[in-house]
């Protein structure tokens, strides 16, 4: 885990997620939110000075496999 500060004016949890994991920190708006107990209710801009634990990264490899997800032209 990771604790930071948030040094911005209109700063969000989302765009924190967004600026440290990109794309895969949507998926941990919920853990930041209980690993920071009261960080919901300072609303949705988090005030400049605010300490913000993040979570782990999480893991590209965690299901191993990989699925297709279209196949166009009805080839194997």
């Amino acid at each position: 885990m990771e604790t930071i500060i948030v040094q911005r004016s209109r700063t969000t949890v989302d765009l924190l997620l967004w600026r440290r994991f990109g794309i895969a920190g949507a998926q941990l708006v919920e853990a930041t939110l209980q690993l920071n107990p009261g960080l919901a209710g300072l609303g949705p801009i988090l005030p400049i000075g605010t300490n913000v634990v993040l979570p782990d990264a999480p893991s590209t490899a965690a299901s191993g496999a990989t699925q297709r997800l279209l196949d166009l032209f009805g080839g194997e």
